[in-house]
């Protein structure tokens, strides 16, 4: 019976033997293409060979599990190498964020200092709990998608057999409220309340809600609109960025939306149009819709602005949100009978289903998304 093969990124028995003034250690070693060879290092003594080799054994073994690591490394290690590939990827800047964030404040405190080896399903089970519990299904469901993202590389340097997230128990989250509808008569009234709001008039929403209204777009997408987006002669904007704040940058525009449906050109109602003109005629740089010192929008900022102005006019209650005014869009050409093909396409949803499930039933009629959206008629020169 032959001698057993080597296990792969393993060394046999080391062996020392003098060579002239000092001493040379060796040993076999089986690489990763399967081939076994002859590994040796020389010192002035005998511990000092050895000690070489051992080094050079460790580096060579290294090499197998790709960016220097062996089931031994550190999870941070494992977790510094993935989010590597992550930045590398085509990720939007928001999730590339969310991710980092998950890593410095879920994973590295909890689980950074274990060995690779040393992560189990009943591990991540234990710490997806905490997390749940600690900060919600939502945040914990986030993490695991982390995790499970660096196992799968670490399943792929053979550092893990399987991936052990595979097992952990469900994260429920609670679903989220489809958002609420307005007819055209409930939108003017909403509209025609915050022109009484000092606050929301100063902070110059009205015409941000109206153009969302107009459009259907998503406030990150209203508020990158820039004025070479807008074509007044036609009739028209293109859509195609979303504001968004990163650690790194702080408020950027990035240059495509949500999917690559949502890089889209609208046509826009006459009242919208004659909104736009009468802002152009007094706009101090190429941004549509920005704050009062002329900057970029922060959605998150907006987000809450309209809602402590819905909670002046009364209307805090209501359940509102920016989706609104999408949803209302999406029910009003739905109502005229529009295809669902086109109203997808005036949202930017890349797959009808989207638009059917969450926003509209199924109709069939064939008229313009403008005309329509004429029916509005807010009186914005209040």
């Amino acid at each position: 019976m032959g001698r057993p093969t080597l296990p792969l990124g393993t060394a046999g028995q080391t062996r020392t033997y003098r060579s002239g003034s000092g001493w040379t250690a060796h040993a076999l070693f089986r690489d990763f293409d399967g081939s076994t060879r002859q590994v040796e290092r020389s010192g002035r003594t005998e511990g000092a060979a050895r000690s070489a080799l051992a080094i050079a054994l460790r580096d060579r073994g290294l090499q197998g599990g790709g960016g220097g690591l062996t089931r031994e490394s550190r999870i941070a290690e494992l977790a510094n190498l993935w989010f590597e590939q992550v930045e590398a990827s085509d990720l939007s800047p928001s999730t590339v964020s969310s991710y980092r964030d998950r890593i410095d404040l879920q994973v590295l405190p909890a689980l950074g200092k274990l060995r690779i080896r040393e992560v189990t399903t009943g591990v991540v089970d234990r710490h997806l709990a905490t997390v749940r519990v600690n900060h919600g299904s939502s945040l914990a469901k986030l993490t695991k998608s982390v995790l499970s993202g660096m196992c799968r590389l670490a399943c792929r340097l053979d550092l893990m057999t399987s991936n052990p997230c595979r097992d952990v128990a469900a994260i429920s989250v609670k679903p989220k409220k489809a958002p609420r509808s307005l007819s055209a008569a409930e939108l003017t009234q909403l509209w025609a309340y915050l022109t009484y709001d000092e606050v929301a008039v100063k902070r110059d929403l009205l015409d941000l809600i109206a153009f969302m209204s107009a459009t259907g777009v998503r406030i990150g997408e209203a508020c990158a609109l820039m004025w070479d987006d807008v074509d007044l002669e036609a009739g028209t904007v293109r859509i195609h960025g979303t504001v968004l704040r990163l650690k790194s940058t702080g408020l950027t525009i990035k240059p495509s939306t949500k999917t690559k449906a949502g890089q889209r050109i609208l046509e826009l109602p006459e009242w919208c149009i004659d909104m736009l003109k009468r802002r152009k005629s007094f706009a101090r740089n190429n941004i549509v819709m920005p704050t009062e010192l002329g900057r970029l929008r922060d959605p998150s900022n907006t987000r809450r602005a309209l809602q402590q102005a819905y909670d002046r006019i009364g209307y805090g209650d209501e359940a509102l949100n920016t989706h609104v005014y999408r949803k209302t869009v999406a029910s009003l050409i739905d109502d005229a009978g529009l295809p669902s093909r086109v109203i997808a396409d005036q949202l930017g949803h890349s797959k009808i289903t989207t638009t059917m499930d969450v926003y509209i039933g199924r109709k069939v009629k064939a008229v313009g998304a403008a005309k329509v959206l004429e029916k509005l008629t807010l009186n914005l020169q209040g």
